[in-house]
């Protein structure tokens, strides 16, 4: 698909509102058909593309399809992943969308048995240790999750597809995780928190999601007084410390977590959205994320606190303005964010990962429609 017809396809399901208010009469399928639209526009667009590839030989000189044939879109390797992730779960929770059968063609088109062995020789290749680990793997595993929960003749035959994949991917994350001393406190892909919270939802490797429980416990639950105000760097997609708060809660009961959240975040969580100043920058636009992923993983705090805790509405209000403001940027009209917003809107927009709370968002006054 040329650049062009990517953005006449994105940019068509883009007029209306992608967030529901007191207000706004804008349905919940409006805004994931919009989100699911900047996928399937991707899914299969092979270039431009940015590679992470070890060349061993001039043998592994090859065009993206040909090296990883199921997710050879969306510019790199876990864009695609996530962006089939999101087509899994437009198709799972809104079946009867509009783009819901085309969700369904494209992740058959790209999740064949073949397609996925070549997946698996590629990641098991020599000097590919560390390749997408953790954030690519970990959100594979998401893939691998959404489908396996999905009642559907076709979703289970895709998993089933899939899991040779999987499989692998959950190997490699088990070696890495009993290697790695320290954690990775950036704020893109190499943060070790986020993917941790990812593995822990997801997996189906007991050992793994083991693994990965201990290593919360060892990397952060004597860490105190984060340095919020610090943040953001220039080019986060991931709030150090709110990933950190947001993955603690999935390994502590709610009055612990609480207790342990005042001493790692004693000042509370005062934030404000980014603001993108070029969104035809790649990197730059990783600002428009971080409103995402920071609406999601707030949300995520204020559902694992206990029901008296008074954060809960400062929470809430703070995560509906940044997911407001990320959606609203997430309009596909440049490459650069259009390749991987929509599957962090999705996200939080379905609030994927994040527990009923026992609180009701109404006592906070008007806040978008809860999904399940």
């Amino acid at each position: 698909m040329s650049m062009t017809r990517y953005r006449v396809l994105a940019i068509a399901l883009s007029a209306a509102p992608v967030f529901a208010s007191a207000t706004s009469p804008v349905q919940p399928s409006e805004a994931v058909e919009r989100f699911g639209a900047l996928a399937l526009a991707c899914v299969h667009q092979e270039f431009p593309n940015k590679l992470s590839h070890v060349l061993a030989s001039a043998a592994d000189v090859a065009r993206p399809r040909e090296l990883t044939p199921a997710f050879y879109g969306c510019y790199d390797w876990h864009s695609s992943v996530h962006g089939h992730w999101l087509l899994a779960r437009m198709a799972r929770t809104y079946p009867e969308a509009r783009l819901a059968e085309a969700a369904r063609a494209a992740l058959a088109q790209s999740l064949q048995s073949e397609h996925i062995a070549k997946e698996v020789g590629y990641l098991r290749g020599a000097g590919r240790a560390s390749f997408e680990r953790p954030y690519g793997l970990a959100w594979l595993l998401q893939l691998a999750a959404e489908l396996r929960e999905w009642d559907d003749p076709l979703a289970r035959e895709m998993s089933a597809q899939l899991a040779p994949l999987e499989d692998a991917a959950a190997e490699r994350l088990k070696e890495w995780l009993p290697k790695l001393s320290h954690p990775v406190r950036s704020g893109e892909h190499s943060q070790s928190a986020f993917a941790l919270g990812l593995i822990i939802d997801s997996t189906r490797d007991e050992v793994l999601r083991d693994l990965a429980r201990a290593a919360v416990r060892r990397f952060y639950l004597r860490d105190r007084n984060c340095p919020l105000a610090y943040e953001p760097s220039g080019e986060d997609f991931l709030s150090p410390c709110i990933a950190e708060a947001d993955v603690v809660r999935r390994v502590l009961a709610p009055d612990d977590y609480s207790r342990w959240l005042t001493e790692f975040l004693p000042g509370g969580m005062t934030l404000k959205p980014a603001i993108v100043t070029d969104p035809t920058d790649p990197k730059l636009a990783h600002l428009d994320g971080l409103n995402l992923s920071r609406a999601w993983m707030l949300d995520g705090i204020a559902s694992a606190l206990p029901a008296e805790d008074p954060r809960h509405c400062a929470l809430r209000a703070a995560a509906k303005a940044h997911g407001e403001a990320g959606q609203k940027a997430d309009t596909g009209e440049h490459y650069e964010g259009g390749h991987w917003l929509g599957s962090f809107a999705m996200y939080f927009w379905t609030r994927r990962g994040t527990v009923k709370s026992e609180t009701s968002d109404s006592s906070c006054g008007p806040n978008k429609e809860e999904i399940q």
